[in-house]
């Protein structure tokens, strides 16, 4: 006996036939639109930094990171989260801060710090780590070789170091007859003896002017460069003592040392003179990185960078302060000069 499908006749078995396969064709429109409304998620970022929430200013690791994401066409909220999390200057806080973030499933972690991605490293061998990092990785136990990782941490190295030599070089042309210089920082670092590698060379003494957290006394150690006679300054950075660019660079001004460091942003803060890793462009990279990876490339893939382009900067109106005249053959060298 036939029947009918939408009013026309058609064997029985025929009909049936046609009557799922109108079913089916209906449903898969409708299955489409379902999925469509489904949000999908978006990837979750965790970002340990050692200082306080005022990190997240002009010049900072986490706002070149953000410009970083931003340039690789990320906006904050609608297709990627960062979880921001700060130990505010105090080392002990960073396993629950890892922990905390390790557990919120992220997609990367990202840090910038030692400690922090020590603890990391022990919390997880899945989770993806991306980091920037003034030690050498492979000497850290991070990774097995730049070129190949091998695990899941990857990221970016500062060469901060190996650059010691270079900046004492650039201290004794930027204040020609210095023949004492002192090491303001935390000497439990190996910071001391890159620099008195390259000092014998140079023929330059190094004093030590060590200071520890978490309240150092600046004070006693420009009292004890005084003392010792010590005709410029050069500054060891770290998370800690870079928490008082302003402080060591009015100090040097007060005491009326020319002082050289590791980072430029102190010579923004007042110091005279730096020699370093173009940070924004390092923690802009981290950004790459991180965009890699959520595009499924493995950290074990991806080798480690190191940076090939370094700024020498000045600032001027610091050695107008001093009474210091920079040789015209050492300005002609400068990167940027601050006037």
């Amino acid at each position: 006996m036939d029947e009918t499908v939408k009013g026309q006749p058609c064997h029985r078995i025929t009909c049936r036939y046609a009557a799922i396969f109108l079913f089916a064709t209906s449903f898969v429109p409708w299955l489409h639109s379902v999925e469509a409304q489904q949000p999908q998620r978006v990837p979750r970022i965790g970002y340990l930094s050692a200082r306080g929430a005022a990190v997240s200013t002009p010049g900072s690791p986490s706002e070149g990171f953000q410009q970083g994401l931003r340039d690789l066409g990320y906006v904050e909220g609608k297709n990627i989260l960062i979880e921001f999390r700060y130990a505010e200057g105090k080392l002990d806080r960073f396993p629950s801060l890892v922990a905390e973030l390790m557990q919120l499933k992220v997609e990367v972690f990202v840090s910038t710090e030692r400690t922090a991605i020590r603890a990391a490293k022990q919390a997880t061998k899945t989770i993806p780590i991306v980091i920037v990092t003034t030690q050498d990785p492979v000497a850290a136990g991070y990774v097995d070789s730049l070129a190949r990782p091998g695990g899941n941490i990857t990221g970016v190295t500062r060469l901060t170091r190996e650059l010691s030599g270079k900046r004492l070089e650039l201290l004794k042309e930027a204040v020609p007859g210095i023949s004492r210089v002192g090491l303001l920082g935390e000497m439990n670092m190996s910071g001391f003896k890159d620099y008195e590698a390259a000092a014998g060379a140079l023929k330059i003494q190094l004093q030590s002017l060590e200071v520890r957290g978490p309240n150092p006394d600046f004070e006693g150690a420009f009292q004890a460069a005084a003392k010792g006679r010590a005709g410029a300054l050069i500054t060891i950075h770290n998370f800690l003592i870079g928490r008082y660019r302003k402080r060591i660079g009015d100090l040097a001004m007060k005491n009326r040392l020319p002082s050289m460091y590791e980072d430029s942003r102190y010579v923004e803060a007042g110091g005279l003179v730096s020699y370093s890793a173009n940070d924004a462009e390092l923690y802009r990279r981290a950004a790459w990185y991180v965009d890699k990876i959520l595009k499924g490339t493995k950290p074990a893939d991806l080798p480690v960078e190191q940076p090939t382009k370094f700024e020498f900067v000045i600032n001027l109106k610091t050695a107008k302060a001093l009474n210091l005249t920079i040789p015209q053959s050492v300005l002609f060298r400068a990167d940027r000069v601050i006037k």
